[in-house]
């Protein structure tokens, strides 16, 4: 099987713990508290998604993430 590369969204919550969410796969996400255990816990939680699901996995090509503003 080839190696596969998924893009990987990083935000920080109210509390200070990172979360981690895959675009492509649907449902993969994960937190923690510092960069390095969310490193590794995306790609515990990316491992399991591809084992659960099997298969051929969705082929999305990541575009990018915009801002967009609604007035209050």
């Amino acid at each position: 099987m080839a190696d596969r590369e998924f893009d990987v969204i990083i935000e920080r919550d109210e509390e200070g713990f990172y979360v981690a969410s895959v675009p492509q796969l649907p449902g993969c996400h994960t937190q923690a508290r510092s960069l390095d255990d969310l490193n590794d816990r995306i790609r515990e939680a990316i491992e399991l998604y591809m084992e659960v699901e099997g298969g051929e996995l969705p082929r999305l090509q990541f575009v990018g993430v915009q801002r967009v503003t609604i007035a209050a």
